[in-house]
């Protein structure tokens, strides 16, 4: 029994055993309470396609020999700019979707780029630097949105008629477009098959990526840079590479969030939405030096449907405190510091 423990664990890590022994506990504790389990499972799917995206956007900046992207929170704002954006000029459903999406991309682009050139002069402390980065200009939005010239008001405050608001409704301009989407009933609860599908397409498009010249070519980089380099391979641009692709996924995956989840949360909304993220991709097996799609896919599965499970029961358990997120904050934060105690000895 020792033998077929160590080697479950050698083989997955023990973030992922653990998490998955603990989401089978809480699943067995909602039938016994007489949860709506079909609902759990709906909320479950619903976490997963909203959040995919943005797990997905770790693997260009881990693989590139960056890290963990704690600096993701740059993307994320360029997203809600563009968000933003497409609701100024009238849009509405997938239209205002996708170009809001289009948006992104130049937005994001751009600041990948001036972050990856920030990352090649800081090599050793790229997490470091990204966490205050994040921090930082994710602070100076909050001047930011109260000084962008935007008109609609759907978005400005009531009062005073200028500044963002801290939450922006997207009720009637693209709220759940993609969740319903090919949409159909599982013993009476919805499936998002759209953002669903969405995300399973952006970690094909992933894939395919990473077996292209460039794509093999930052894995290299990250993999091993002198040895890359030693065989004419830009190191510093492979990096860069993989950051903007990073940024450039974030800002996407922000957008996709918003629309499942009905609102953009502008101000400090997006300081802590990378370490989610890099959560549930160290969860899926992945380290700060290497990462997978079957991470992304695995550890986004397990650690939202771990959240949306674990709220109900503990709450129910316990109604008279908030351990549910107390939970939650155990596990994000405590499988980020196992896998940075693990840096150092990644081969």
């Amino acid at each position: 029994m020792r033998g077929f423990w160590k080697s479950i664990t050698d083989k997955y890590g023990y973030p992922k055993v653990f998490i998955t022994l603990f989401l089978l506990i809480l699943c067995i504790l909602a039938v016994v309470q007489k949860q709506n389990l079909p609902g759990l499972i709906k909320d479950s799917l619903v976490r997963v396609g909203m959040n995919g995206i943005l797990v997905l956007a770790m693997i260009p900046s881990i693989n590139s020999g960056t890290g963990l992207n704690f600096g993701l929170s740059l993307g994320i704002v360029c997203g809600i700019l563009a968000g933003c954006i497409s609701i100024e000029m009238n849009l509405f459903g997938l239209k205002a979707f996708f170009t809001a999406i289009l948006l992104s991309i130049p937005f994001s682009a751009a600041v990948g780029y001036a972050y990856g050139l920030l990352l090649n002069r800081v090599k050793g402390d790229e997490m470091t630097i990204g966490t205050y980065m994040g921090f930082s200009i994710v602070s100076l939005m909050c001047i930011g949105w109260l000084l962008l010239p935007f008109k609609s008001p759907e978005m400005i405050w009531a009062i005073g008629g200028r500044g963002l608001r801290t939450t922006i409704a997207l009720a009637d301009r693209f709220a759940k477009v993609t969740d319903k989407m090919m949409s159909f009933n599982i013993l009476g609860e919805p499936v998002p098959t759209g953002t669903l599908l969405l995300f399973g397409a952006g970690c094909v498009l992933m894939w395919i990526f990473l077996k292209t010249k460039t794509g093999v070519a930052m894995m290299a980089a990250g993999d091993n840079p002198r040895f890359a380099a030693a065989n004419g391979i830009n190191v510093n641009r492979q990096r860069i590479v993989g950051t903007m692709l990073s940024m450039i996924i974030g800002g996407i995956g922000i957008i996709v969030y918003a629309q499942s989840f009905g609102f953009f949360q502008l101000y400090t909304g997006p300081l802590m939405m990378p370490f989610m993220a890099i959560s549930a991709i160290l969860i899926g097996g992945a380290s700060a030096r290497k990462a997978s799609i079957s991470n992304v896919v695995s550890g986004t599965i397990l650690f939202f449907s771990l959240l949306a499970i674990s709220l109900p029961v503990i709450n129910k358990m316990m109604p008279e405190g908030n351990l549910s997120e107390v939970v939650r904050i155990i596990v994000t934060y405590g499988v980020i510091l196992y896998a940075l105690t693990k840096v150092g000895r990644d081969d």
